[in-house]
């Protein structure tokens, strides 16, 4: 598979230098700009799944009337945050 060029981008040089100073030992401006590029696609991916499922649960609110209240939404999601933070042991 051939590989593409992603295109150069100008910066301050006090940025590069800022970004300089937090690179990993071993690891490269590239190989740190192709992680962050890879890691905003999956925000980006995530992003818009919550945006399209906010809107799908939304329209069926208006067309059935029925919704969730907020307060138990909460609770099952503090008791997925609990059950993971003991998962992880903390």
């Amino acid at each position: 598979m051939k590989t593409a060029v992603i295109p150069q981008v100008r910066v301050e040089p006090e940025l590069r230098t800022q970004l300089e100073s937090v690179l990993q030992p071993g690891e490269t401006l590239s190989g740190f700009v192709e992680a962050t590029v890879r890691s905003a696609i999956e925000f980006r991916r995530m992003q818009t799944r919550f945006h399209e499922r906010g809107q799908t649960a939304w329209e069926n609110h208006e067309r059935q009337g029925v919704s969730i209240p907020a307060d138990e939404v909460l609770l099952k999601l503090q008791a997925k945050l609990d059950a993971k933070r003991k998962q992880l042991g903390g």
